[in-house]
């Protein structure tokens, strides 16, 4: 391979990463004499077909050129996994640059490796911090800023923070959001396939008028009193508007093991591909989520957006768009609710930069460094 050739390693691991790195393989893909080689390293932390490699076949993403079947089990142990085995792709195929995306133990995991074998890291939404160190998410954030080389920013206030912790501004970029890159790519397929393709076509006439909901964060689900709480406000919430619920894997097992029933009126559907959730939600009255991701993709459309959350790492969700941060309290979700029922309704903006060009940038950065 030429000296002039630089490779970088994309990796995957976790749902919301497979969003991220398609529009930047998408960005490579596109561009001629590129000095950029890629590969695809997915780390297997989410490795049923449901919650993964549909997620490859509905992005458009190649297979991967690694796959290291890091499975399910505790923080520890499954970084512990990632990181002896990415160890060995990095030594077997010596990538120049191992670019990471997110926040998910696959992103502090491949960091720490990268940087011990002295390879560069490039980190896509850095700087995000909720100041929340109860949330693993936060901790895989810093550690992962801290020995990172590139930092590819989605908004200033990550910028902001980065310089706070000493970080030189002539390796921070503010590029964009690559999840709104991904989000108006797939959005214009989905406004050009016939409704019926969808499994959900028929519940979505049937119904009219939902709300769109996703809950899965640990803080959430994993505590009796919390979910209860959380489950209680939903049902009574369902009694006016019926709510559409991918119940995420985790979530439905800790639904049956506290032995907490939804209203007949919380239509659960399993995990849903990029495209049937995005055929949903873009058209839902309120998104009710815990997701970090969702918030960021409600504000991109204009959709008004519940976060069931103490706080959040997207603080422009609600300073400029849809999002309002509502808490895991019954009181402040039925609150929050009772507003919007009397027709309050947030108005938003599309953030700087989040116009669907974000991997276009990076591609360009990473080819001129």
């Amino acid at each position: 391979m030429s000296k002039s050739v630089r490779k970088i390693f994309l990796v995957a691991g976790a749902r919301p990463n497979f969003m991220k790195i398609a529009p930047i393989v998408r960005a490579m893909q596109s561009r001629k004499n590129s000095r950029l080689e890629w590969r695809i390293v997915h780390t297997g932390q989410h490795y049923d077909h449901e919650m993964s490699q549909s997620f490859f076949d509905d992005l458009e993403i190649p297979p991967p050129d690694y796959f290291l079947e890091a499975g399910s089990g505790s923080h520890a142990v499954q970084t512990a996994k990632i990181m002896v085995d990415f160890e060995q792709v990095c030594l077997k195929d010596k990538p120049d640059i191992v670019l990471v995306v997110g926040d998910v133990n696959s992103t502090l995991a491949c960091s720490v490796v990268a940087k011990k074998l002295l390879i560069e890291v490039a980190h896509v939404e850095a700087g995000l911090r909720s100041f929340d160190l109860t949330m693993p998410e936060e901790i895989n954030r810093m550690v992962t800023d801290a020995i990172t080389d590139y930092f590819f920013v989605t908004e200033d206030q990550g910028r902001k923070n980065l310089l706070k912790e000493g970080k030189s501004k002539e390796r921070i970029f503010f590029v964009g959001h690559v999840m709104i890159d991904n989000l108006l790519y797939q959005l214009k397929q989905v406004k050009q396939m016939e409704p019926s393709i969808f499994e959900t076509s028929r519940l979505k006439d049937k119904l009219g008028k939902y709300i769109f909901l996703t809950l899965h964060r640990p803080s959430n689900v994993d505590n009796l009193a919390t979910l209860a709480k959380i489950v209680e406000a939903l049902n009574s919430i369902a009694q006016s508007t019926p709510i559409v619920f991918p119940v995420h894997p985790r979530t439905r097992k800790m639904l049956e093991q506290f032995n907490l029933e939804l209203s007949d009126r919380i239509f659960q559907l399993p995990p849903l591909g990029f495209k049937e959730s995005l055929f949903l939600w873009k058209d839902a009255q309120l998104v009710m989520t815990d997701s970090g991701g969702l918030q960021e993709e409600t504000t991109g459309l204009g959709v008004p957006c519940f976060t069931i959350r103490e706080n959040t790492e997207r603080p422009i969700t609600i300073e400029e768009g849809t999002n309002i941060l509502v808490g895991p309290g019954m009181e402040g979700i039925m609150a929050a609710y009772a507003r919007f029922q009397m027709g309050e309704r947030k108005s938003g903006r599309v953030p700087e930069l989040w116009d669907g060009q974000a991997s276009e940038r990076i591609v360009e950065i990473l080819e001129r460094i």
